[in-house]
């Protein structure tokens, strides 16, 4: 019998022998390591491409090539918009018709992600197939999705409208036929803008891509964009659409016609962007075109119009009866006071937000930059200012506001001029910085916020607003040829301040001028409308906001079940200082369609609102979908769908699911060296935070060029975190148990 031994390669008794025991062990890990690295690179390979597949992009990126020698197998699909309007005093119908055409030889399905207006109410859908017409129905947002799917997969076309935001939405057309076109057309509902006697028609027509923050990856809601969904931004994938290669012409060309009957001669008719021919058809009734035909769908169109002097509007009640119960919608115009213009004499404290992130690169940052020019310009030495500049991080120009002396307006002119576009969009901590709650200057003080509003987590800025706005008040003003609306106007509001647009540079003294003379302090304010006769009613926005000189006053009302539109309403405040009352008429209200829609669309936003005010999600979500689906409009929980009664597709003829790039924004151009795949440039992680509630800490500017915004890298993906995780739990226990056999 032999004897165990304990002399090993573990154990070697020279010192020659341990040295190759060191270095065979140090190999032998060198190889787990280099081994495990490749497992994760194959990982992160393998993860990478269904978002390459999913976002039909494969390049992987913003930018979508397409053409000769692209590598996609299945051409995406071409898109043609027309759009008819109906004006009706300050009401107007929307119908919006998009043809998908199908290039390709095989059938495909087609996604398109575009805007609308964030006031609509989207409310109807028609589905066109040749000579056949399908209407579609709102339904809940998941069985809508089933059914949509169910005809999908068995082959019959079908067609599916979902709300990504008030003013984002996705179409799907399933089955379109090889070398075919099937037409889809939503028909949304609004109520215009009115601003110094002047009415406002803005047609949103491209998307300006969103940035998305956040580190942490989730699987959030599947779509077919290039972004990443992450826990600020979970359904990132449903607002990134692709965007065509900038090397190649726009395309997805645009038409449109409206019918315009103010009820009243104009003084004023003209489109702000766009090349157009008038023709007035009757007496104060006119048809708007493109002088050109269509035009590529690049900026938003905009229709102003203003009626002859002493011929506005000052009141407006309009009135629906649908299913037993009546819904009202009222727009009061305040008279003007010679107070109002009075001169300011309480001191400002004015704090100006650029927005210098690459979504603002090209013309954009120059208007953004001309624009606080002049404001710089019109500071009295009473007031003190300060400017803060963001992309990746927040960079102040003062550690604290300064008198707006001429030095220090001088120092500002010289820090606008240094600017330059690059990086993400990190809004929250320009916000946190501008909104500090600790300041107590004595002063009015004011934010001005000029941004394109390309954000993605537009409901954690409101609950960041909302919770810091304190007695400060929040102007926005959107710039470029396709702001986000829908972030302007409610970031305005929560902020109990007021929004203007600036789309071309040769706006903004005009615009500048206007919003500046708002800046002292509203109007109109403790405003109240009261229903005599202790009438019920469920009035929106339940409270009133301030008013600045030129606003309305707009409401919508839903009277109980039974309850007709008699009787009068009472709306009051205090007009500077002074108080004001206004009497309306229900009996004098003019009959229209299409009320009920908007008051529901107001309802809408009213509960969802409710989320963040901590209101439970379920209870929120059950509410809208009562609303929505009665009052037949769409919402984040409802969706319209048609579906064709009979089966188009062959069984065994596969389908292809492709995106429909958009235009990029017209001025846009990327930042130099920008990143243009995926997850970059519009994509970063949060740079280190700023200390809350210390503008002081913010950086400083340098003296020398201002590039604000730092390259990040990206949000290290879930599944290769676990994997090296694993591997680190593995050597660990390797090494313990190699310790245990030597000892």
């Amino acid at each position: 019998m032999v004897s165990y031994s304990h002399n090993s390669i573990f154990e070697p008794r020279t010192a020659k022998g341990r040295i190759v025991r060191d270095l065979l062990l140090l190999a032998a890990g060198a190889i787990i390591f280099v081994a495990v690295a490749i497992f994760c690179l194959v990982i992160s390979v393998a993860e990478a491409a269904p978002l390459s597949k999913k976002g039909y992009n494969p390049g992987g990126g913003l930018f979508l090539e397409l053409g000769t020698g692209s590598t996609l197998s299945t051409p995406a699909p071409e898109l043609k918009t027309d759009v008819k309007v109906n004006v009706t005093g300050n009401i107007a119908r929307v119908t919006v018709a998009q043809t998908f055409i199908n290039p390709a030889q095989a059938w495909i399905e087609g996604v398109y992600v575009f805007p609308i207006s964030d006031k609509g109410a989207v409310d109807h859908l028609v589905m066109k197939i040749d000579d056949q017409v399908v209407e579609g129905t709102v339904q809940e947002r998941q069985v809508a999705k089933r059914q949509y799917q169910s005809a999908k997969r068995v082959g019959r076309q079908a067609s599916l409208v979902e709300q990504e935001r008030p003013n984002i939405f996705t179409i799907s057309v399933a089955n379109i036929p090889p070398k075919a076109e099937i037409s889809v057309e939503i028909t949304y509902q609004e109520a215009l803008p009115m601003e110094n006697g002047t009415l406002a028609l803005r047609l949103p027509q491209v998307l300006t891509q969103r940035y998305v923050p956040g580190t942490t990856q989730v699987v959030g809601l599947g779509g077919a964009g290039w972004g990443i969904n992450t826990s600020e931004v979970p359904d990132a994938e449903r607002i990134t659409p692709p965007v065509r290669d900038l090397s190649l012409l726009p395309e997805n060309p645009l038409s449109l016609q409206i019918l315009l009957d103010p009820g009243m001669p104009l003084a004023g008719l003209k489109s702000r962007y766009h090349q157009v021919s008038v023709q007035e058809l009757a007496p104060a009734y006119y048809q708007v075109k493109m002088r050109k035909g269509s035009v590529p769908a690049d900026r938003d169109f905009v229709l102003e119009w203003q009626p002859e002097a002493g011929d506005a509007p000052k009141v407006a009640l309009f009135a629906e009866e649908k299913d037993g119960a009546t819904y009202l919608l009222a727009m009061i115009v305040p008279p003007k006071s010679s107070g109002a213009e009075k001169e300011i004499v309480m001191p400002r404290e004015v704090v100006f937000i650029i927005d210098a992130s690459g979504s603002m690169h090209g013309e954009s940052i120059k208007e953004a930059a001309e624009a606080l020019r002049y404001a710089l310009g019109k500071l009295t030495p009473r007031d003190s200012f300060n400017i803060i500049a963001f992309s990746d991080q927040a960079v102040s120009l003062f550690g604290k506001p300064k008198k707006a002396n001429e030095t220090a307006r001088n120092e500002a002119k010289r820090f606008v001029d240094r600017l330059t576009a690059a990086g993400g969009t990190e809004l929250s901590r320009a916000l946190e910085a501008a909104l500090d709650d600790t300041v107590d200057s004595g002063r009015l003080r004011q934010i001005v916020l000029l941004t394109d509003g390309a954000v993605g987590n537009e409901a954690a800025l409101f609950r960041l607003i909302r919770r810091t706005i304190g007695d400060s008040r929040l102007f926005t003003i959107g710039i470029g040829s396709a702001p986000n609306s829908y972030f302007m106007n409610r970031a305005a509001r929560f902020g109990r301040g007021s929004f203007t647009f600036i789309g071309k540079a040769s706006e903004v003294a005009e615009r500048m001028s206007k919003l500046l003379a708002k800046l002292s302090k509203p109007v109109l304010t403790d405003l109240e409308a009261r229903f005599r006769d202790n009438l019920v009613v469920d009035i929106l926005p339940g409270t009133l906001p301030d008013l600045y000189s030129g606003e309305p006053i707009v409401f919508a009302a839903k009277l109980p079940k039974g309850a007709k539109a008699k009787g009068m309403i009472d709306v009051s405040g205090r007009l500077l200082d002074v108080n004001w009352t206004k009497s309306l008429d229900m009996s004098s209200a003019i009959q229209g369609p299409g009320i009920a829609k908007l008051w529901a669309k107001r309802k809408v936003e009213t509960l969802m609102e409710g989320l963040q005010d901590g209101k439970d999600a379920e209870q929120v979500r059950i509410a809208v979908v009562d609303v929505a689906v009665a009052h037949q409009v769409t919402s984040p929980y409802t969706s319209l769908v048609a579906v064709a009664k009979n089966v188009s597709r062959p069984q065994g003829e596969k389908m292809t699911r492709q995106a429909v790039p958009g235009n990029p924004p017209a001025g846009w151009t990327p930042p130099s060296g920008a990143n243009q795949q995926h997850g970059s440039p519009l994509q970063k992680t949060q740079a280190p935070n700023l200390v809350p509630n210390a503008p002081a800490q913010l950086a400083t500017a340098p003296t020398a060029q201002v590039t604000v915004g730092l390259r990040a890298q990206g949000a290290t993906r879930a599944i290769l975190q676990v994997a090296i995780g694993l591997f680190a739990l593995l050597m660990a226990l390797w090494l313990w148990l190699l310790r245990r056999r030597i000892a």
